[in-house]
């Protein structure tokens, strides 16, 4: 195989590592910042159920003074009815200890309706502690493996970097410029496998000149079609899942 043909089939597997790896470096930190804002949402929300729950029990704190204060009121007015003088008097204090003891009831159904609202808010709040301590826990764990990940992709990257400038200084300077510049225009891949008298890549059907020198692997052709570089295989020796020369996708947290 013509050596600069091998060199960019090695180069641009070593480039879609970098690239996997660049991203990856860049994406973990993004990956944190969401998780622990996800983390400080569900806080707040915590923070906020505890502040309804402490403002439920001053409310109801306030309806038990108000009763208080009513039925001080009322016995007031129970006193003072039986010193009343004539039945108008009278019917008027019953009328107005009528009046105080319907605004006790209602005082006394709104602290019911706050006891129901708390005992929900102190089960969110229960739950909500519980499930923050987890989540807690998790993002500690998520953020010092991430820092673990990053720093073998650092080392790796460094490593791949250096490699790669030790092939470009063996390539020719043309087929250099010819594959970084395909590599720009066409999404990174600029090598391609000819098999079956194809470009694997455009999927063209080669010149059958083109395609027989192609087979040789002993010069470096482009495809007339899409411009990329072409590596013969042959279909009984391909991969059976990904070709060499085709970048694959990275999961950017493996």
């Amino acid at each position: 195989m013509h050596p600069d043909l091998s060199l960019v089939k090695e180069l641009q597997q070593l480039d879609h590592r970098i690239g996997e790896l660049t991203r990856e470096i860049a994406y973990l930190p993004k990956h944190i910042a969401e998780i622990e804002s996800r983390l400080e949402s569900h806080q707040k929300k915590l923070q906020a159920d505890r502040a309804a729950l402490t403002a439920n029990g001053k409310e109801r704190k306030r309806l038990e003074d108000d009763i208080k204060v009513h039925d001080e009121k009322a016995s007031r007015l129970k006193d003072q009815m039986h010193e009343a003088s004539t039945n108008e008097q009278y019917r008027a204090f019953q009328h107005e200890i009528d009046y105080v003891q319907g605004e006790i009831r209602k005082l006394e159904d709104r602290i019911l309706d706050r006891m129901g609202e708390a005992e929900t808010l102190e089960q969110n709040v229960k739950s909500a502690e519980a499930a923050l301590k987890q989540e807690a826990a998790e993002v500690e764990g998520e953020k010092r493996d991430a820092e673990r990940r990053t720093e073998v992709d650092r080392a790796e990257l460094a490593q791949a970097q250096r490699r790669r400038a030790e092939m470009v200084a063996s390539l020719s300077p043309a087929v250099l410029q010819n594959y970084e510049r395909i590599r720009k225009h066409r999404g990174g891949l600029a090598v391609s496998v000819a098999r079956d008298g194809r470009c694997t890549a455009c999927n063209v059907i080669l010149r059958l000149p083109i395609y027989q020198k192609v087979r040789s692997n002993e010069e470096v052709i482009e495809c007339d079609a899409c411009g990329r570089i072409l590596c013969y295989e042959p279909a009984e020796e391909a991969p059976k899942e990904i070709d060499e020369c085709t970048p694959q996708t990275a999961d950017p947290l493996r």
